[in-house]
């Protein structure tokens, strides 16, 4: 299979929850993502570090606190407080339905007025072999984007971006441990599907 970049779009990210239109309502607060984040109804087992954090990269610091404090307002646990660090400033949420986000930014100090633009919406894979996994979505004609060895990956995707990291890895950035059972409760739209990867991540065509 060979596909460009531009024909390689994931449409959407879907959540599976026991009650999606509870759910529905907290991502309409929290993000205002629109149809780039659906849920629908699933009841499948599933514990502890599902294996995936669904990240909002934004501009300034504001923007992060606006987005952080609007999920917290809707009903999400803070895993990590909103801080400062090295890399920028950022803070991790999981919202009522067990799904980790991370809303961060490269900046440290405000440049502008506040917004609450997001600038990359990405799904980050934690995964057991990162350059497996990755020469799996090779071969489904993703193109790379960034590569940095073994630790992580992000594709040339488009609308909604495609990244892998180690599951360990993933884990500790979301603040949690990395042991998790049963299902992902993840499954991402995209004319690439249907398929499912190494680590078991589901993959569908895209609703028309």
């Amino acid at each position: 299979m060979n596909i460009t970049t531009d024909q390689t779009i994931i449409d959407a990210v879907i959540l599976e929850a026991p009650d999606p239109t509870t759910a529905a309502a907290f991502y309409d607060a929290a993000f205002g993502l629109g149809d780039k984040v659906r849920v629908r109804a699933a009841e499948a087992p599933t514990t502890g570090f599902r294996g995936f954090i669904l990240s909002l990269v934004v501009s300034q610091p504001s923007t992060v606190d606006s987005l952080v404090g609007t999920a917290l307002d809707a009903g999400a646990t803070t895993l990590k407080p909103a801080t400062k660090s090295f890399w920028g400033y950022g803070g991790v949420v999981q919202a009522p339905d067990g799904a980790i986000w991370k809303i961060a930014t490269s900046s440290k100090k405000d440049t502008g007025p506040a917004t609450r633009e997001i600038d990359d919406f990405v799904v980050l894979l934690g995964v057991d072999n990162v350059k497996a996994t990755k020469q799996f979505y090779i071969d489904r004609g993703l193109v790379v984007a960034k590569s940095f060895g073994g630790k992580y990956v992000e594709f040339a995707t488009s609308s909604v971006k495609l990244a892998l990291y180690g599951r360990r890895a993933a884990a500790k950035d979301a603040g949690v441990p990395q042991e998790g059972t049963g299902s992902h409760r993840l499954v991402i739209g995209s004319a690439l599907g249907p398929f499912a990867d190494p680590d078991g991540f589901t993959w569908e065509a895209a609703a028309a």
